[in-house]
């Protein structure tokens, strides 16, 4: 009498579609976005902070959709990937050398990427409080995230994390359109590895640069900045002038 196959046995096909959609989507439409988000700090504290108001605007519903569309995907995306890790096998017979970098590549990043992701929350969000982190205060978004930033080991981590995370997500790109069945061909592999580059670099620059400026931040000057826009949304009313703080971060930027 034959044993039943183990569940990820029987469902690998439909398990690993969905392994690599949620690469993705939304984990990295998110990882895009969150790039992007930060990077918006080199136009200064007030450019920055506005799109932080912007995100918490969405007020209790944040948790649910941060639980839903971040945390569950990576961690759902995460356990498969460390399954895979687990139980591959050599592949140097499959691929030409350049693939098997690439294959070692992808895992290993996955990994760092996985450490880095925790690290980050657990520094900053609100989750690690009970753990002697949280730093980020999204009222002073860019004050508090520049001075959770500004030790250099910090800033080499964070480098570290971001191209792992970049590269994982540009190089997975590539390999979700050969499990998609999107790029069957030499030719249209090819194309598919610009994309990937083109993407890789972009936000590889949007990482890189939102770090460097957070570490170029004058904290004092961000907070008066962060103080008055927190103050015109309690009240509740537009701003009709900018501030001495406002006007002068935009002259200095």
């Amino acid at each position: 009498m034959s044993e039943t196959p183990p569940f990820l046995e029987r469902h690998q096909f439909l398990i690993y579609r969905l392994f690599s959609l949620a690469g993705l989507v939304p984990v990295g439409a998110f990882l895009a976005v969150h790039l992007l988000t930060n990077a918006s700090v080199l136009g200064g504290a007030a450019s920055f902070q506005s799109r932080v108001d912007l995100i918490h605007s969405l007020g209790p519903l944040l948790v649910p959709v941060e639980v839903a569309f971040i945390f569950l995907p990576i961690m759902f995306h995460a356990a498969v990937g460390f399954v895979i890790i687990a139980n591959g096998m050599p592949n140097v017979g499959s691929y030409p050398y350049v693939g098997n970098v690439r294959y070692a590549l992808q895992r290993a990043t996955g990994m760092v990427a996985f450490a880095f992701i925790v690290w980050h929350i657990i520094q900053l969000h609100w989750l690690g409080a009970p753990l002697g982190g949280g730093q980020f205060d999204p009222h002073y978004a860019t004050s508090t995230a520049a001075v959770a930033l500004q030790p250099t080991w910090v800033t080499i981590l964070y480098a570290i994390g971001i191209l792992a995370a970049v590269f994982h997500f540009a190089n997975g790109l590539w390999t979700l359109g050969i499990t998609w069945g999107i790029w069957t061909s030499p030719a249209a592999m090819r194309r598919a590895n610009v994309i990937s580059i083109v993407v890789g670099v972009g936000l590889a620059a949007a990482g890189l640069g939102a770090l460097g400026g957070m570490r170029a931040v004058d904290v004092e000057q961000a907070r008066a900045v962060e103080t008055w826009m927190h103050e015109q949304l309690e009240r509740q009313q537009p701003p009709t002038a900018e501030p001495a703080p406002v006007a002068a971060a935009r002259k200095e930027d």
